[in-house]
């Protein structure tokens, strides 16, 4: 019986996934709780929340298996700390306790399971990322 080498690279790729899901719900909890992003955040956003992780799954699956989970690991190692302190630390309109009333569960599940996927993942792909198998 031989074992598929690539599972993790599959539940990482689910984890990215998620996480994109769980973004994107985040997102409508801030535009409806008219949540300010500055510009400098927004680039944050869309180019390492957003962007490097899609390329990460990519490099990952068609170019290189520990490219792109260094890729995967660094920018949602990123990501954890940049939601983390927004959502949780730094006392600004971002910050959970903050946030309008109606809004309120959305925007703090969401930015829990922010957390959450992104330390899963990062986790999972630094573990990739070291524990490359040479064929």
């Amino acid at each position: 019986m031989t074992r598929n080498h690539r599972f993790p690279d599959g539940f990482l790729t689910l984890v990215v996934f998620l996480h994109l899901a769980v973004t994107a719900l985040h997102g409508r909890a801030h535009v409806g709780a008219v949540v300010p992003v500055s510009t400098v955040s927004n680039i944050f956003i869309f180019s390492v929340i957003i962007a490097a992780p899609l390329a990460g799954v990519a490099i990952l699956w068609f170019l290189s298996i520990e490219g792109g989970a260094w890729l995967l690991a660094l920018s949602l190692a990123a990501s954890f700390v940049f939601g983390v302190v927004n959502h949780f630390v730094l006392d600004s309109p971002d910050h959970v306790a903050h946030i309008a009333a109606q809004w309120k569960l959305l925007f703090g599940a969401t930015a829990v399971l922010l957390a959450l996927t992104e330390a899963l993942g990062s986790g999972l792909a630094f573990w990739r990322a070291t524990h490359v198998r040479v064929s």
